[in-house]
């Protein structure tokens, strides 16, 4: 369950900017889901077990929330996979078919498979992870692990551009705080449209229909203990893209170091991170857009800013990152997290993909561009407690101050800021 109020949501953009006048940029909402599930395996000899999960969602939400849809909610299904594995000494063959939550890597690219909001309801708890469709294979020796994977997401049906990807994730767990790892892959069939900046960033982008058909995407990453250090760590993701049908070109980044005082009775633990996603380059006549796909957009994994994230996607922004979290008790935990954002490409689309819904022929434009890079400032801090084994209670409270970038759009835009209450029953 969540409990969810808003205030200047989107800066007033809705008003400033798509001339919404009868959109509320003050809301109030709740919303809930239920996810009741079973899981099953049955060893056939010495060596092969078959495997199996089902699950549903049943979501809903009451009020208006903030991309302007409410008193709504969908019963559907989450999990429904069979599976087969084999293992001999150091060596496992993993195969499996059907809806299922699939992560690849870091989730830089792919580990959202499912889509909640809109008519379906739930839009911040997300309660979808599950692949409408994934066909996996994966072979396992010792601490190496590769596996094969299609995949159909689980789209709202009000926004289902038909997309179907394919590749492999190659990764080595040298121990539990270090790995290596490589995942490669191509949308084999999309319909999902890009922007491409106009001529100079003068002037309207161009849409492209289909776009992202044919994309092929790698990406390396990697994490290691800091050498000396031991409650210290460092972590990279490097991402390319191209799509030679449409003369595309994009990459994106990120780069962590970490360290937790193991040590001290509240363990306080620091991170500090840059990620960049490369955006389209208005002086030339390739697409440098980078295509986030399917990122895990939560604060803690992959998302650009707090406040700022439901509306800048992993394309064309760039974010320093700062996190700082203690633990009082063993039940208790306070996190702040600080995020500087900032546009990679003046006069640049800086808002296209998951939260731009596709409607018959038309296409929501993006925002165009901005004259000045720097684009707001968030602050969130966040409450954890666990009130019981099954039990877990969160509240929060964000700040997206709009900075240069966004007034070069909007003279004055106002502070936007956020609250809500989170409880989580797991049994």
């Amino acid at each position: 369950m969540n409990l969810v109020v808003e205030h200047h949501l989107f800066w007033d953009f809705g008003e400033t900017v798509a001339g919404v006048t009868d959109f509320d940029p003050n809301a109030e909402w709740f919303e809930a889901y239920l996810k009741p599930g079973v899981t099953f395996e049955r060893r056939a000899g010495d060596h092969a077990t078959f495997y199996g999960g089902l699950s549903g969602v049943g979501s809903m939400t009451i009020g208006t929330d903030a991309f302007d849809a409410g008193d709504t909610g969908r019963v559907t299904l989450e999990e429904g996979y069979l599976g087969w594995r084999y293992a001999e000494g150091e060596t496992t063959f993993d195969l499996s078919v059907g809806p299922r939550v699939f992560k690849a890597g870091t989730g830089m690219l792919i580990e959202a498979g499912g889509s909640s909001g809109f008519s379906r309801g739930a839009l911040k708890l997300g309660p979808r992870k599950a692949w409408g469709f994934a066909a996996l294979g994966a072979i396992s020796h010792g601490a190496f692990k590769g596996t094969a994977f299609y995949l159909d997401p689980n789209e709202s049906p009000d926004n289902d551009s038909g997309n179907r990807l394919a590749g492999v994730d190659l990764r080595y767990d040298s121990n539990p705080n270090a790995l290596i790892g490589l995942t490669a892959g191509k949308v084999i069939e999309s319909g999902s449209p890009y922007p491409k900046a106009p001529p100079g960033g003068v002037g309207v982008p161009s849409i492209i229909p289909g776009a992202r058909d044919g994309l092929e995407f790698i990406n390396l990453y990697g994490r290691a203990p800091l050498a000396g250090l031991p409650n210290a760590f460092m972590a990279a993701d490097l991402a390319f893209e191209r799509n030679d049908r449409i003369n595309m070109r994009a990459w994106a980044g990120r780069a962590q170091v970490g360290y937790t005082f193991a040590e001290h009775r509240w363990k306080p633990t620091f991170t500090i991170g840059y990620q960049t996603f490369s955006g389209d380059d208005p002086d030339t006549d390739r697409l440098e857009r980078f295509d986030p796909l399917y990122y895990e957009g939560n604060p803690s994994a992959w998302s650009t800013g707090t406040k700022s994230s439901m509306i800048f996607i992993n394309s064309n922004v760039n974010a320093w990152q700062v996190a700082a979290s203690i633990t009082p008790t063993p039940v208790d935990t306070f996190t702040v997290r600080i995020h500087r954002i900032d546009a990679d490409q003046l006069r640049s689309p800086i808002q296209f993909g998951q939260a731009t819904r596709v409607e018959g022929d038309d296409v929501d434009n993006p925002i165009t561009g901005v004259t000045r890079h720097h684009l707001s400032d968030d602050l969130y801090f966040e409450y954890f407690r666990v009130v019981s084994p099954n039990l877990f209670l969160t509240t929060g409270f964000s700040v997206s101050n709009p900075q240069a970038g966004m007034k070069s759009i909007v003279a004055d835009p106002p502070i936007w800021t956020g609250a809500y209450i989170n409880l989580i029953a797991n049994y």
